[in-house]
C-alpha cells in the first residue's frame, strides 16, 4: 500500500525533527486524497514522538509486539464467536483459518495453488 509505504519514514526517523519533515512530506503528498488521515497524525503527534526516543532496535520490537497482539486479538475473536469446539482439531482449524485469512494473497479462500494435489 502505497501510503503505509509513505508512512514508513515517518516512524522510522531518527528524531522527531526529521519525523516533522517526513510527515509534511507525507502531507504534501496525500492530504488531497486522505485528509482525515494527514489530521490524525497531526492531532496525534504528541502522543507520537516519545516513541522517537526509543532506539531502533527497541521501536522494532514494539512494532512487532503490536503485530503480536492483533494476531492474538484475531484468535480470541474467531474463538468467542464459535462458542466452543468438539475437539482440539476443531480448535487448531479455526486458528488455522484465522491465520490463512491474513495471508493477502489468499482471496475468498483460493490462493491459486493446487492445495497440494498434484496436476
Amino acid at each position: 500500500d502505497a501510503v503505509a509505504k509513505d508512512l514508513r519514514p515517518i516512524y522510522t526517523a531518527v528524531n522527531a525533527e526529521q519525523a516533522a519533515v517526513r510527515l509534511q512530506d507525507f502531507a504534501d503528498k496525500w492530504t488531497g486524497k486522505y485528509p482525515a488521515a494527514v489530521k490524525l497524525w497531526r492531532n496525534a503527534w504528541s502522543e507520537f514522538v516519545p516513541f522517537l526516543d526509543y532506539d531502533v532496535e527497541i521501536r522494532t520490537i514494539i512494532c512487532t509486539t503490536n503485530a503480536i497482539e492483533s494476531l492474538n486479538a484475531r484468535y480470541r475473536r474467531a474463538v468467542r464467536a464459535r462458542g466452543h469446539f468438539p475437539n482440539d482439531a476443531a480448535a487448531l482449524k479455526c486458528l488455522y483459518l484465522v491465520t490463512r485469512s491474513l495471508d493477502p494473497r489468499v482471496r475468498d479462500g483460493h490462493d491459486g495453488s493446487s492445495g497440494g494435489r498434484q496436476p
